[in-house]
């Protein structure tokens, strides 16, 4: 069985909590990380469909996230 990972990493003035905002909606196969001003997401997965669904849902996430935190912080 083949086994697919990635990564994604970005950077936020408010790293912490986008990367809060993100975690509740991480599969079993997602793991999401903040360090200084970047979040790090790994997304691992068997399926390729699956794992590109699962990155253009993050995606999607990550930029609301990324406005509720900006837009919480000022």
């Amino acid at each position: 069985m083949m086994q697919i990972t990635g990564e994604i990493k970005t950077e936020h003035r408010n790293a912490r909590c986008v990367a809060a905002a993100l975690a509740p909606d991480n599969l079993k196969s997602m793991v999401t990380t903040a360090s200084g001003d970047k979040v790090t997401t790994t997304i691992a997965g068997t399926q390729v469909r699956s794992v590109i669904a699962s990155v253009d849902d993050y995606l999607m996430m990550l930029a609301i996230a990324e406005d509720t935190c900006s837009y919480v912080s000022q």
